[in-house]
């Protein structure tokens, strides 16, 4: 039986919420440095994400007429919490002690429902601008999941397991699924853009088009932590895929003495989240802002059509290969 006390400080302190929150705001600032940088501006300093943070907390709270504040307040940390608690299974040091059979998937559901918090916000804050935003953000769910998860399922189907560990730990006797499944990373890399709301699928919030959409009525620590929700996103979802294609923490060897090996892996794992920024911010400073017709074009054509390929391909692998 796992230790109370080691449960209590990897969910509160490393790397649980304390660690992810900080970790949020670094990954906040390398992404607009990284944006910065590739436009020729000179970007934000490396406290920014954390001063916004409290600038906003310390905002007047506005409350929409006739909207439910009770409900308005709990949104945000109904989202926030499911980020965070999805984070709690994706493996950062070595396998999660949270893990069990079919985590991926519990995961793979949490991280959907700030999609769903945008939507509940912007169809209750009766404005015109926030429920066109919020309309949009719950379209573009429908559109972006279905290849999301299927990328992001297929690993689960060669290793034989729908637990993020048990796919690490694959990876670490065979190879990485970068190389096994290549489409599957395009797609998951694409769709975690998409999850995220970010260029050139910010089209929730298109300012110049529906203000901020959804995040029109959000003020003072609503929007603080609704924002918070959405850095720790970023990070929850990079090391998601971190883990299912670039072997996660998980090193080819083992180290001697242990907590060497755990430090190794948490290296390789910011490493490895690290890249994964950097990619997604160059896609979002070389692309404009799409249309929701043209997204959905991308969607189901697109990415729906190169998962489903994925999906065969791995099956054949896994019949030809993997299996004894």
């Amino acid at each position: 039986m796992t230790d109370p006390l080691f449960l209590l400080v990897y969910i509160f302190l490393f790397p649980g919420f304390a660690f992810l929150i900080l970790y949020a705001w670094a990954l906040s600032f390398l992404d607009r440095k990284i944006a910065a940088r590739m436009q020729q501006r000179v970007g934000p300093p490396f406290y920014q994400p954390f001063a916004d943070f409290i600038k906003m907390l310390a905002k007047e709270v506005i409350n929409p007429r006739g909207v439910d504040w009770r409900l308005f307040d709990a949104i945000p940390l109904v989202a926030l919490a499911a980020v965070m608690t999805a984070f709690l299974y994706i493996p950062v040091t070595g396998a999660s002690p949270l893990a069990f059979p079919g985590d991926l998937v519990v995961v793979l559901y949490l991280l959907s429902l700030p999609a769903v918090a945008l939507f509940l916000l912007g169809w209750l804050s009766r404005n015109i601008f926030a429920a066109i935003g919020g309309i949009r953000a719950v379209t573009m769910l429908f559109i972006y999941e279905v290849p999301f998860f299927l990328a992001a399922l297929t690993p689960a189907l060669m290793a034989g397991s729908w637990s993020i560990s048990d796919i690490v730990l694959w990876q670490q006797k065979n190879l990485w699924f970068v190389f096994l499944q290549p489409i599957g990373f395009v797609v998951a890399l694409v769709g975690l853009q998409a999850k995220l709301e970010r260029t050139p699928f910010d089209i929730p919030e298109a300012e110049t088009e529906v203000i901020a959409g959804p995040w029109t009525e959000l003020t003072g620590r609503r929007l603080a932590l609704m924002d918070l929700c959405v850095q720790v996103s970023l990070v929850a979802g990079s090391a998601l895929i971190a883990a299912l294609f670039l072997g996660g923490p998980a090193l080819p060897w083992a180290l001697s003495p242990p907590w060497l090996n755990a430090l190794a892996g948490f290296l390789l794992f910011l490493v490895k989240t690290l890249v994964i920024l950097l990619i997604l911010a160059s896609i979002r400073v070389a692309t404009g802002r799409i249309r929701i017709d043209q997204l959905n074009d991308i969607g189901w054509k697109y990415l729906a059509g190169a998962a489903l390929v994925q999906v065969g391909i791995a099956l054949v692998i896994n019949y030809l290969w993997v299996t004894p």
